[in-house]
């Protein structure tokens, strides 16, 4: 596949390495930076809100003594445990909703230069809202499960595999404590490795759907055939923005824990009162402002990998080329099965959930 393409766009479309991925989504970030934070908070505020909401009505509901036993503590936490997690889900859900309407707004810039908009994406969002919701759904719930089953189970096996070879070598304590590190690391790795290459299966749903305009369920089978080969990056990816957003946010987690301590928060017990109320909501507001930060680098990199992967797999750039100069494909009569699809489906959606072609103007694939 040639390296790069005459496609006009902001984007020269070729082959991306896991450091020209991170390369390229820092600096579309940097140049749309209000913009894409703009789209990426309202999910991410209305979950604020709801957090707050439920922190303070435990602390109406529930009262407590200073023991650590107390029942109405125990209470207390469950109740902000569970109202926590529910929160989270449907925030993962509606954050997912709006990174697929974002994906085929973002794509259109990649391509052909087009802005990026608030107002377009959340169009998009409207456009195929329900089958984005029960995608959105799938995925947070089928990949929560898998999480907590691949993760925990492979670090509760390096953890068995790193004793057990520790006490082996303990006679040597230096040597024991190496070949335990390094068995533990090992192991926590591949652990996160099978569970990105279960994920990355997933990865394309929402930029399938939308610039494709496929189906729920054609839209999984779709991204999975898309996602070989693509773990190591998704790797490089999810680290990246993770450990860059975190480092960055040290500002705000690190004077707040410094001054929670000097006015004498017990921030790691549960003895001798609870955390007061600022605390917990200033946590949370610092966690909330994380995932601001976080989503549309998720969203910049997802696209820019589903793009590649077409380039790789497909020859999307000289699809696209062979579009700018033979205009869409044409319809066939129902009955037949077209073996080509456009580069980017239109945007009219029909009543099976996919696109229709709408009367042309004379543009360019319709757009």
């Amino acid at each position: 596949m040639a390296s790069t393409s005459n496609i006009p766009g902001s984007m020269a479309i070729a082959p991306l390495g896991a450091g020209d991925l991170i390369d390229r989504a820092v600096r579309f970030y940097r140049q749309n930076f209000m913009t894409l934070i703009l789209i990426a908070a309202p999910p991410v505020v209305v979950g604020a809100l709801f957090t707050v909401g439920w922190t303070m009505l435990g602390r109406q509901l529930f009262t407590f003594t200073s023991d650590a036993y107390d029942p109405e503590r125990m209470a207390y936490y469950l109740f902000g445990w569970l109202g926590g997690f529910v929160i989270f889900l449907v925030e993962s859900v509606a954050t997912l909703v709006v990174m697929g309407g974002a994906s085929r707004n973002f794509i259109r810039y990649i391509l052909f230069d087009e802005r990026l908009s608030f107002a377009e994406t959340y169009r998009n969002v409207w456009s195929r809202f329900f089958s984005l919701i029960v995608a959105a759904t799938f995925i947070v719930i089928l990949l929560g499960i898998i999480g907590v089953i691949v993760i925990y189970i492979g670090f509760i096996l390096s953890a068995i595999a790193a004793f057990i070879l520790a006490s082996f070598f303990s006679p040597i304590p230096v040597v024991s404590f190496i070949v335990g590190t390094i068995v533990a690391v090992v192991g926590t790795a591949a652990s996160l490795w099978l569970f990105f290459l279960i994920a990355s299966r997933f990865a394309y749903v929402p930029q399938v759907m939308l610039v494709e305009g496929q189906g729920v369920a054609s839209a999984f089978g779709r991204s999975a055939s898309l996602a070989s080969g693509n773990v190591r990056r998704l790797m490089a990816l999810f680290l990246f923005s993770t450990l860059a957003t975190y480092s960055a946010l040290a500002i705000l987690y690190v004077p707040l824990a410094w001054y929670a301590w000097s006015v004498g928060v017990e921030m790691w017990t549960f003895g001798q009162g609870i955390v007061p109320a600022w605390y917990e909501l200033a946590n949370s507001l610092i966690w909330q402002i994380s995932l601001i930060l976080l989503t549309p680098v998720w969203m910049i990199g997802l696209c820019l990998l589903y793009v590649d992967e077409r380039v790789r797999s497909e020859g999307y750039d000289i699809e696209l080329m062979a579009a700018q100069r033979l205009g869409d494909i044409p319809n066939v009569p129902t009955d037949y099965v077209n073996p080509l699809q456009p580069a980017l489906a239109n945007a009219t959606a029909n009543l099976q959930g996919g696109f229709t072609r709408p009367p042309s103007d004379g543009s360019m694939l319709g757009l």
